[in-house]
């Protein structure tokens, strides 16, 4: 098993966008809460709550919308300040890396002493972080999160280690779920099934998480020793020495990479972009690449750039004369990515269009559609970067209070709030049995009344009632109103809002 050091820096989308631990505040994408700080956590804010529940919990809460680009640019002087200690530091993800522990162990004394040596460099650098030592990147990365700062596991002791955790450290919601309800709390009670039984029970997906519980890497390491060398290369001359020429140069030779990849049943894991500056520098990085898109390169590149640079400046110094882009490490390819609109044919004109918007306003800017499972409208459908893989496929039925067609034509981003109110004037509830107060009679959106000429419902969801910190109960109804109009209402809390409108 291989040793590994990982660096964690808590929070690290909030710091990117310049929030820091002390203030409660929170980074949000599409309205939900993406990460947020110690100090919102204490007042209840969670990762993957709605924007409003959030802000009902902590009033004060700082929002700001996450930045991918800031994130992979700031966290180029933590990739710099271990670089300096050890080579070869490979980028799990902008917040997280990685390097090899056992040889720079031996060299600076110990484990114990490279793992303080490498955090104290990274705080010197300006930034929080924890540092952990364990077998395997997943148990490394709880060591890291782990004690005050971090923590060393002993060599072969990963299972121990992960065994008093809780599924949720998987971060996989649906698994997690469904193994509570069959009364498996921690990962522990999960890594003491038979392998063979949860891979006949839950596929690839559960197989390669029971690995993970166990302490064992989460795909089996048995990278393919190549039979040619796959690097790719491109050359500037004159010297580049604008960001965007070398950006585009990236998603180019990135896409070479894949045709050439995927003609041979091959997929990389881990990717080493190089460039070299025409003051003679050579500036190396390691990528995970699970799944990244000739896309996603380009915008690493972009990152590691613009870091390089020093600030938000196009201007490279020196200017950029060769970029390499090599594969780290190979494994058999074990699917297919779906084509930029699905499973149709793309031509070339339009692909090309789409890369040159994509580079012009980032890797978010243009996104598709992707049909997910959920009971409301607004959740049955995430937008996903185009050249990404789908997060998986429909998940299967019934759910339980999900409203069924015709589906609404207009779903609100932010649902507004109204008031319903019954021939009184008395607010319409719903009673923890569904019990309708009265018949709802007027409806006031903006202060403006319109009144009720048919209604039906309710529909009651009461959604992971297990988890206290991320129950919900609330029911839906539909109701027309004598200007015309149709709407699908939710009540959660005592509140009532417009979750649809209908055409």
């Amino acid at each position: 098993m291989t040793r590994v050091l990982v660096v964690w820096c808590p929070d690290w989308p909030a710091t990117a966008v310049g929030v820091d631990a002390a203030t409660a505040g929170a980074v949000v994408v599409q309205g939900q809460v993406a990460a947020c700080t110690a100090a919102a956590r204490a007042e209840g804010v969670r990762r993957g709550q709605r924007l409003r529940d959030a802000q009902r919990r902590c009033p004060e809460l700082v929002v700001r919308e996450r930045d991918p680009d800031a994130e992979g640019r700031l966290f180029e002087t933590v990739v710099e300040a271990v670089a300096a200690l050890t080579p070869r530091v490979e980028v799990v993800r902008p917040g997280l890396c990685a390097i090899p522990a056992r040889g720079p162990a031996r060299f600076y004394g110990g484990e114990e002493a490279l793992r303080v040596l490498v955090q104290d460099a990274v705080v010197e650098a300006g930034h929080d972080c924890g540092s952990g030592v364990a077998d395997g990147l997943f148990a490394a990365e709880l060591a890291a999160r782990a004690g005050q700062g971090g923590v060393v596991v002993p060599e072969g002791g990963a299972a121990a280690f992960l065994a008093p955790y809780p599924l949720s450290v998987l971060d996989r919601p649906e698994l997690a779920d469904l193994l509570r309800r069959l009364g498996i709390k921690t990962l522990g009670d999960f890594a003491a099934l038979p392998s063979g039984h949860v891979a006949g029970r839950f596929g690839t997906d559960g197989a390669l998480a029971h690995r993970m519980a166990r302490g064992e890497e989460p795909r089996p390491l048995a990278p393919v020793k190549g039979t040619e060398d796959l690097t790719v290369r491109g050359d500037f001359d004159p010297p580049a020495e604008q960001s965007e020429r070398v950006v585009f140069a990236a998603k180019r030779l990135a896409g070479e990479l894949h045709e050439t990849l995927a003609a041979s049943g091959l997929a990389c894991v881990r990717l080493e972009v190089a460039a070299g500056f025409a003051d003679g520098r050579v500036l190396r990085r390691l990528w995970r690449h699970d799944g990244l898109s000739a896309l996603a390169v380009a915008e690493r590149v972009r990152w590691q750039l613009s870091a390089w640079q020093g600030g938000d400046s196009e201007d490279v110094w020196g200017g950029v004369t060769w970029l390499e882009l090599a594969p780290d490490q190979l494994v058999p390819d074990e699917g297919r990515q779906e084509g930029l609109w699905g499973r149709t044919s793309v031509t070339d004109r339009i692909a090309r269009a789409a890369d040159r918007i994509q580079a012009l306003l980032g890797h978010h800017g243009i996104t598709r559609p992707v049909l997910v499972g959920g009971r409301g409208p607004g959740e049955r459908v995430v937008r996903v970067p185009i050249g990404d893989l789908p997060p998986g496929g429909l998940p299967e039925g019934p759910w339980p209070g999900r409203v069924t067609g015709p589906a609404p034509a207009v779903v609100p981003a932010a649902p507004p709030d109204v008031e319903l109110v019954d021939a009184a004037g008395e607010p319409v509830v719903v009673s923890a049995r569904c019990e309708v107060s009265a018949p709802p009679a007027v409806l006031a959106l903006r202060g403006s009344p319109a009144a009720i000429t048919g209604w039906t419902g309710p529909w009651p969801a009461d959604e992971r009632w297990w988890d206290a910190d991320r129950a919900r109960r609330r029911a839906r109804f539909q109701v027309t109103t004598d200007d015309g109009a149709a709407y699908l209402l939710a009540v959660e809390g005592g509140r009532w809002h417009i979750e649809g409108v209908y055409d």
